[in-house]
């Protein structure tokens, strides 16, 4: 809701005011003088000052600095008599937004406080836009606490602000364009469009269309003039995702644009200049393809100026937990679903899964848990075909005699190997330190599947100096 002040040293006429802004659903405050709304300003915030400019105590133009002082944001409104007005136009020279004369029309002071309030609210839907963006694409959006996506995140910091081209490199599914935004986000182009092209989904005409735009009559069915990605993404961020599978001919005409800062549409001669960063992504090894011929050398090293390499989600397992809860939390409010919890089984069932498909589909596999689910607990129950236990044997090395999960489906000859001869504290350490990966570092979980109480799991964390 809106908030606005009403100052006047007419206290009658500020409760007039103050009671047709009410009407309109403004949550209003109205004082008599001056100094009591100087008072207001420096003990709350308001989104609209209506304010007299000639006042016997501090003055119009004294409310005005103060609430400019207090929030830039703040749109302040000056009533003015008829012998004031050089006051009310130097009032508009120091940013209020507009003055009304005396005698006040009310209708006037309605339209005046509507429009100044309309501003604010654009200005409040900007910033909640910038927050939500900031919180789905920003650094926080990219999930992880393990020591890889640690040093991801810390690369990112120092690459964003730059404007260097990057390759982005990662299996299918590892979140390649998340990680894209995340850089456009929080560098100066954040402000300008982020545009996004997947080279792979496109023939070669069409792809340098989609790139460099086309004139009328380029080609059959090209109509009118197009707008390409590069212009459409002028001053902001272009991300070609899968730019390994870019035809060689449109390689060329890129590597051009990289070269001059100039695009030609198809079918033109005129050039066109543009300021687009470049970031792509492949998950193919460039450099084999280079040796095959099917990707040029020099492109590849102009696209390379920084590397990303973004690990699966095997090798950052550590994140599970963590993933787990963001995506719970997601899928629930979009599906209007309640959900409380997983349970220890489903966890560990989801901890030893090989996770092909990356984060995508841990994604997945947990939207569809929340989809199907019907006790507000997510459970073994809810696991998609993918992820259910194939044999008997599997359920039980999963789950124990008492329901409780046990051990995750693993090679336990495997693992056994690893561990023989080694001395028994090395072992205990590590089966206590991978237990609280697995549980997220839930010391309550971790007890109970190590079989120990949590004073004595304490004492062994505080024993091993473990985080």
């Amino acid at each position: 809701m809106v908030r606005v002040l009403v100052v006047d040293n007419d206290i009658v006429h500020a409760r007039t005011m103050g009671e047709v802004l009410s009407r309109l659903d403004y949550q209003v405050v109205v004082v008599g003088s001056g100094t009591e709304g100087a008072r207001k300003l420096d003990q709350d915030s308001f989104d609209v000052v209506v304010t007299d400019l000639m006042m016997n105590d501090i003055g119009g133009l004294e409310i005005l600095a103060r609430a400019k002082a207090a929030s830039v944001d703040t749109e302040v409104i000056v009533v003015t008599g008829h012998g004031t007005i050089p006051s009310a136009v130097a009032a508009m020279q120091q940013g209020a937004f507009t003055y009304l004369q005396k005698p006040l029309d009310l209708a006037h002071l309605r339209a005046a406080v509507e429009k100044a309030s309309a501003g604010v609210r654009l200005t409040r839907q900007n910033l909640e836009l910038n927050r939500r963006l900031d919180e789905k694409f920003g650094f926080e959006g990219v999930i992880g606490s393990s020591s890889q996506m640690l040093t991801l995140i810390e690369r990112l910091k120092r690459i964003a602000p730059t404007d260097a081209t990057v390759l982005i490199q990662g299996q299918t599914g590892t979140g390649k364009e998340l990680v894209a935004q995340a850089i456009h986000q929080n560098s100066p182009r954040k402000g300008k469009p982020f545009v996004a092209l997947n080279c792979a989904a496109l023939s070669e005409h069409i792809l340098e269309s989609e790139l460099f735009g086309h004139v009328r009559g380029a080609f059959t069915d090209a109509s009118s003039d197009r707008v390409g990605k590069f212009e459409y993404a002028n001053g902001g961020t272009l991300f070609l995702d899968e730019v390994g599978d870019m035809p060689m001919p449109t390689q060329i005409k890129l590597l051009r644009v990289l070269e001059s800062g100039e695009i030609t549409r198809v079918g033109s001669n005129t050039p066109t200049r543009v300021n687009v960063r470049i970031l792509s992504a492949t998950n193919r090894n460039l450099e084999e393809a280079i040796a095959a011929g099917s990707f040029r050398s020099d492109l590849y090293h102009r696209l390379k100026v920084v590397t990303i390499a973004i690990p699966t989600l095997k090798e950052r397992a550590a994140d599970i937990p963590l993933l787990i809860e963001h995506f719970i939390r997601q899928f629930a409010k979009r599906h209007s679903k309640v959900v409380k919890g997983m349970s220890l089984a489903a966890r560990m069932k989801l901890g030893a899964y090989e996770w092909p498909g990356n984060v995508r589909q841990l994604r997945n596999v947990i939207e569809s848990m929340v989809v199907v689910d019907c006790d507000e607990l997510l459970d073994v129950d809810d696991l998609p075909v993918e992820l259910e236990p194939e044999t008997a044997a599997d359920t039980t090395a999963a789950v124990g005699a008492s329901g409780v999960a046990t051990a995750p489906a693993v090679d336990m000859q495997a693992g056994l190997a690893t561990l023989v001869g080694r001395r028994l504290e090395d072992v205990e350490r590590i089966l206590i330190t991978e237990t609280l990966k697995l549980t997220g570092g839930n010391r309550e979980q971790a007890a109970e599947l190590l079989g120990i109480g949590e004073r004595t799991l304490y004492r062994k964390i505080k024993e091993y100096q473990l985080p």
